[in-house]
């Protein structure tokens, strides 16, 4: 992985669940067990119904969330609060993380399709809290979730980010598509590699991956 291919990049942007910690953690697991029965108590839906519906949501709308907004008008926030209320205690501190990150060139963001408040307490449980110089949730992409291209330009206008000098770690391949169509440089962050037109490099290892372009 040449060190040369991001001398270019003055931000960098990270997703937040399943790249800042590892899907080891299995936050997700505890998410998506608030989100099926939320569905199941606001719809009066079955389990099993439930279930596949915030599947389907998530498929065809880039999150479950955006599916409820836009089939359903919830309100974003109750919901959630409702599905962020986990337990955070699986996720440790990573220094070595949090150095490696402090150490890029320019400015460093998280962009997540969660709310800034859950990325918070993420960020605080990983010992990331003072890594970043912005946190931006869904809710600054006017409730429009990534892979959505208006979602990513919402963001990036606010924060000044610049496509052609930017880089964006994330684990979904689907949320990489519009950010290499916009220019940046684009990092898979994942156990397994995922080959696919739009993705430059892959890690299952961030902090050495980011060891590599400062050393």
């Amino acid at each position: 992985m040449p060190a040369e291919h991001f001398t270019h990049i003055r931000t960098w942007v990270f997703d937040l669940d399943n790249t800042l910690y590892p899907p080891s953690a299995r936050l997700f697991d505890q998410i998506e067990v608030k989100m099926t029965a939320w569905v199941m108590r606001k719809l009066d839906l079955s389990h099993a119904e439930a279930d596949r519906l915030r599947a389907d949501y998530w498929a065809d709308y880039g999150t479950t969330l955006a599916g409820l907004m836009a089939r359903h008008d919830i309100d974003p926030w109750p919901y959630l609060e409702d599905v962020h209320d986990i337990d955070f205690t699986a996720l440790t501190p990573d220094p070595a993380l949090a150095e490696t990150i402090r150490a890029l060139p320019g400015r460093r963001i998280v962009y997540t399709n969660g709310d800034a408040p859950y990325a918070a307490k993420v960020l605080a449980a990983r010992g990331l809290a003072d890594a970043f110089d912005a946190v931006y949730g869904i809710e600054h992409a006017g409730w429009r979730p990534k892979p959505e291209r208006q979602a990513f330009e919402t963001v990036f206008a606010t924060d000044g980010v610049d496509p052609e000098a930017a880089a964006m770690f994330e684990d979904d391949t689907r949320n990489l598509a519009e950010p290499h169509a916009m220019g940046l440089r684009t990092i898979h962050v994942a156990p397994t590699p995922d080959p696919q037109p739009h993705i430059h490099h892959h890690t299952d290892d961030l902090a050495a991956f980011l060891t590599r372009l400062i050393a």
